[in-house]
């Protein structure tokens, strides 16, 4: 059976709470489970759900890309740290200070006044200095709300998809009859493409799945149409997989007489 995972953790502590609680090791489980698991693993992003941290770790598709697939809500977030963390990352107190000097004008005035002063104007230059922190302090806010914007950006599903590691966004008005259709197609394709690797050994995941796409003229990513080609094609199919035995039997009787050849 295919396994549907609503994913919305924060992640963990790693604090004495959590060791007790063995989270690390339950997590692990999970992990060993997925990467061995056979059938389909659908990971979903609900609205206003969040990945975070330790938690993306354990569902990450990349543990058994063959099976596993994530889509997002477009309202979800997804990404190791949240935005406020990656600030103190990324973005801390003084290159925020060098942002602000290069971008807002009063500050550009301020500086060049500072620059003009003779250096033994020393009240003139503490006066000038104080404004500019002045001016500093009053900016911090709304640089600090504009950089968590900016890194939210970082977290949202067409950042997710441009960065490979959501398959599609997928509102959640239209997420039952999305995931229906895909494993509908799913369950059929996976079918079809066991049967193919087990006609010609010397077949991939990939190319087992490349013979039935050459099969279908219409989009690959259409669920439903690609899920009816399969169900009304099945005879067509089948003739597809006797014929791929036959040509790799063919093959293989050739390699032996070759080699019986060379005796």
């Amino acid at each position: 059976m295919p396994i549907m995972i609503f994913a919305n953790w924060r992640g963990f502590s790693g604090g004495s709470r959590d060791m007790a609680g063995e989270i690390l090791k339950f997590g692990a489980m999970i992990v060993d489970a997925l990467r061995e698991y056979e059938h389909p693993v659908y990971i979903y992003l609900p609205p206003h759900g969040e990945l975070r941290g330790g938690s993306w770790v354990v569902v990450d598709p990349t543990i058994n890309e063959e099976k596993m697939s994530m889509y997002a809500d477009p309202d979800s977030r997804g990404g190791i740290l949240e935005p406020a963390g990656i600030i103190e990352v990324k973005f801390r107190p003084q290159d925020q200070l060098k942002v602000m000097h290069r971008l807002d004008p009063q500050l550009q005035l301020l500086d060049s006044e500072l620059e003009g002063i003779d250096s033994l104007d020393e009240s003139a230059k503490e006066s000038i200095k104080e404004q500019i922190v002045a001016r500093e302090n009053d900016l911090k806010g709304i640089y600090t709300q504009i950089a968590t914007e900016f890194a939210d950006l970082h977290d949202r599903s067409g950042r997710m998809k441009a960065k490979g590691v959501i398959k599609q966004a997928v509102p959640w008005a239209r997420s039952r009859e999305f995931f229906f259709y895909l494993a509908q197609r799913r369950i059929l394709e996976d079918d079809y493409v066991a049967r193919l690797k087990a006609a010609d050994a010397s077949m991939t995941t990939d190319s087992a799945s490349a013979v039935l796409k050459d099969m279908y003229s219409g989009d690959w990513e259409d669920n439903k149409a690609v899920m009816n080609f399969l169900s009304e094609n099945a005879a067509e199919i089948e003739a597809k997989i006797t014929g791929v035995k036959k040509a790799a039997i063919a093959e293989s009787i050739a390699a032996l007489q070759s080699e019986l050849d060379q005796l």
